[in-house]
Order: structure tokens, then C-alpha cells, then sequence
């Protein structure tokens, strides 16, 4: 039986064994399983089984202060112009403050990517390229704010299919692997995902067609894929840390030492995974561990664009009422951003240049890697001005309003049977995180929020 791995980027519980550690080996990329280009579209008819959800108000702008102001610098160089950045989440919300968003492809229902139910794919989308939402340097902006964002729509908590379905939600690892080359067929040279999915390192997890499908998008497309590397604790998250890796190995990954296997961010070869830290540059204390951290960034107390089409949110409304908005789904976008900035700095650098770049500019630790927050955390402007500070950046002329935009030309991918929940608004305070359906050898059952 092929197994099916359910994608959650909000709280979904999983059933699971005392994982033990195991040696586990990168996974070997066939690219035999590589999803063939097809529209994008759920593999069977879907329905709405909730209402959308927005998030509430923020506190005030006092509450704003982005990192605008540590910006400034970057942006004297380059805002972004000239990339396209593929979010594959939960759709990504019209909104006023994302003049450069583009549909790219919807595999919840019928729409064309723009849609956001959950709200999860707006807040990820604006940390990428909102727009300032004023002139002075404590506004809120998204990391590149010129760069146009293509929404691909991939999974929904609030949707669940009308046939053959095993659970609530729409999404899985087979529809991430098909909206990976959605993007990068669609010319996205930067995509993000801020999804995973979690397994026991003794169990075998069949993501073959998503190892295809990055390795197409980086070496073929010449596209940087920007991933989380995962949410520990919580309901439904990780259920556990990965071990310290032994004292005599500081520095080198240790994959006989996992516990935990995360998947796009095990493709370690192929993406750039994300850890959060806090605003000190601690690790934070959701953040997953593994030999396939790259680098971190900030992921807590998140600001960024509200799925209502028009202001900005702080925080979340979950079971226990209002919470911030932390988890590495928001760290992620922040490196995608900084991708964005030097890709469009530095048009000449390949794909895997560019992801060499965000590493070695990183601030490392003491032992020059670690498993919480790779080779470090980001510097934008040391990634942008690394090979030499580029000329100032013209001015931008305006851009018509979304809804006038005209999507690129796109050929996607094989549409799988959706199984997972995503992520809601509701939960994305924890989000980050996705459960496993289906394994080879066992199942496991899954609840979810």
C-alpha cells in the first residue's frame, strides 16, 4: 500500500509508537517519482465543513514594530523586485497589502489559490512581501516587499473530501510533492513551505514523489526551497525532541541519533530548513532538532496579515483563547524573504549558490553548527552583500491591484487522495507541524483540532 502522509501545518494528534533511535540516511531521490504536470485540482469533489476563519485585532501600533528598522539597510539595495515566491499552504487571502500576489493553483476546491479559509498562508505570505503599512521605519513589512508571491492552495482544516475520505481536512504529502512543481513549473524562484510532515525514525515514510519533486525544483528549475524544519510538543506536534547529539560530534550532524524523521526537511540536500529562535536569538523552546537544520530565524510573537483582506494580526484564537503567533512556520518565510532579496541582488547565483550564501553569511554558533539552529541565524544584508554590495535598487513603478493580476503560465502536478488536516487560523499559533496518516509498515490514526 502506498502510504499516504497527512499534511498539518495547525494541531492534528497522532497515535505513535516509542520511537527508538535508528540510523537514519538522508533519502535517496528517485526520479522516477517525480508527479507528472497536470492542473492543479483535488484528486475527488470537496466541501466546506466550517467557516472561514480571521484572526482577531492587533493591540496597537506600538505593538507593530517589525524589523523594518534592521531592514532599512537591505532595502536601500534591493526590496525583492524581479522573484516570484511560491507559498504552497493554505491559500493566500487578497489583501490590499499584497499588491503582487498572483494565483497559482488550488488542490482544496475550485478556486484559483486566493482563497484562504484557514488563514495560516495569508500570515506566512505577508512575512514574505506585505507591503509597508506606512511610511515610518516602525511599520509593519514583509522581508521583500516587491516581490510578487504566487498562492497555490494545498491544504485546508476547513474542507474534507466528499469521497473516500479517512478524516477531516484536505491535504498530504503527495499533494505537497505536486504543488512543488506546480511552482516551480510556474517559473517561482523562491518557494516556501511551512509544512511537515512527522514520523518515528523505525518507520518507513514513502515521500519519494516529494524528493522528486524538490530535486526537479531546485536542479532542473534552479528554484530555493525554503522549508520548517517543525514544531516539537502541543497537541499533535512532534511528539517529542530529538536527542542531544553526542559531545564528541559538536558541529556535524549526527543522523545515527534520530528519533524523529521530518519530511520535506530530511531532503537536506535539496531545501533550506528553518529553526525558530526568540528575540535574544535562543533557540526557541518548540523548535525541532535534527542533522537537517540549516539556519534559523525569528519565530515568535509574529505580526503579519490578517486572511480578512485587510488589516494585520498579532495574535491567534485557539482552544484556550487568544495566543501570539509563533511556531517555524513564521520563521521559514522570513528566510524565503531574505532569499528573495539576495536572488534578486544577485540574479546570476544558481539556486544552490544562493542557499550556500544564506549558510556561510549566517551568525553561527559556537560550534559552527547545531541541530536547533543550523549554521546560525540569518543576516540579510550580509547575505545581499556578500558577493559586494549591488547598486541601489530604482524605484518600483506601481502595480495594479491583485485582482487585475494576470497569473503566470503554469503546468502542475498529479493529483493524490487527501487524507490531512491544515492549517486554521484557530491553531496557527503552534503551527508548523504535520502528522503521519499512513506509513509502509503501520498505521496510525489521527485526530484533528
Amino acid at each position: 500500500m502506498t502510504s499516504r502522509i497527512a499534511l498539518a501545518v495547525g494541531v492534528a494528534a497522532a497515535v505513535w509508537s516509542a520511537p527508538v533511535a535508528a540510523a537514519v540516511p538522508p533519502p535517496t531521490v528517485d526520479d522516477a517519482g517525480l508527479p507528472p504536470a497536470r492542473p492543479p485540482a483535488p484528486r475527488s469533489p470537496t466541501e466546506q465543513t466550517d467557516p472561514c476563519r480571521v484572526g482577531p485585532a492587533v493591540r496597537g501600533d506600538a505593538a507593530l514594530a517589525s524589523k523594518a528598522a534592521q531592514l532599512q539597510p537591505v532595502w536601500r539595495l534591493t526590496k525583492g523586485a524581479g522573484q516570484t515566491v511560491a507559498v504552497i499552504d493554505t491559500g493566500v487571502a487578497r489583501h490590499r497589502l499584497l499588491p503582487h500576489l498572483l494565483p497559482g493553483g488550488d488542490y482544496v476546491s475550485t478556486g484559483d489559490g486566493t482563497q484562504d479559509c484557514d488563514g495560516h498562508g495569508t500570515i506566512v505570505a505577508g512575512i514574505i512581501g506585505a507591503a509597508p503599512t506606512g511610511p515610518t521605519e516602525t511599520a509593519f513589512s514583509g522581508v521583500a516587499p516587491e516581490a510578487s508571491i504566487l498562492s497555490i492552495r494545498q491544504s485546508s482544516n476547513v474542507f474534507r473530501a466528499t469521497e473516500g475520505a479517512d478524516g477531516p481536512g484536505v491535504g498530504d504529502v503527495e499533494t505537497l510533492a505536486a504543488a512543488v512543481r506546480t511552482a516551480a513549473d510556474a517559473g517561482a524562484t523562491v518557494i516556501n513551505v511551512s509544512s511537515v510532515a512527522c514520523a518515528a525514525a523505525d518507520h518507513e515514510l514513502d515521500d519519494r514523489s516529494l524528493g522528486a519533486a524538490l530535486a526537479y525544483a531546485v536542479d532542473v528549475k534552479n528554484a530555493v526551497v525554503v522549508t520548517a524544519a517543525g514544531n516539537v510538543g502541543g497537541s499533535g506536534q512532534c511528539p517529542r525532541q530529538n536527542p542531544t547529539p553526542d559531545p564528541k560530534l559538536a558541529g556535524q550532524p549526527d543522523w545515527d541519533a534520530v528519533e524523529v524523521v521530518v519530511s520535506p526537511a530530511w531532503y537536506d540536500d535539496y531545501v533550506l530548513t528553518v529553526g525558530s529562535v526568540d528575540a535574544a536569538g535562543r533557540p526557541s523552546s518548540f523548535t525541532l532538532s535534527g542533522p537537517w537544520v540549516d539556519v534559523a530565524a525569528a519565530g515568535e510573537d509574529v505580526v503579519s496579515l490578517s486572511p480578512d483582506g485587510d488589516g494585520v494580526v498579532d495574535s491567534v484564537v485557539g482552544s484556550t483563547g487568544p495566543a501570539p503567533i509563533s511556531g517555524t512556520s513564521y520563521s521559514t518565510p522570513v528566510v524565503a524573504g531574505i532569499v528573495a532579496l539576495v536572488r534578486s541582488a544577485a540574479p546570476q547565483l544558481t539556486a544552490r549558490q544562493v542557499m550556500r550564501r544564506i549558510t556561510d553569511t549566517a551568525h553561527h554558533p559556537a560550534a559552527g553548527w547545531d541541530p536547533w539552529v543550523g549554521h546560525g541565524v540569518v543576516d540579510a544584508l550580509a547575505a545581499v552583500t556578500a558577493g559586494g554590495a549591488p547598486a541601489p535598487a530604482p524605484a518600483r513603478p506601481p502595480v495594479s491591484r491583485t485582482a487585475d493580476a494576470t497569473p503566470p503560465a503554469q503546468s502542475s502536478a498529479r493529483r493524490i487522495s487527501l487524507l490531512g488536516a491544515a492549517a486554521c487560523v484557530a491553531v496557527a499559533a503552534t503551527a508548523g507541524s504535520v502528522s503521519v496518516d499512513r506509513l509502509r509498515r503501520r498505521r496510525k490514526s489521527v485526530a484533528d483540532d
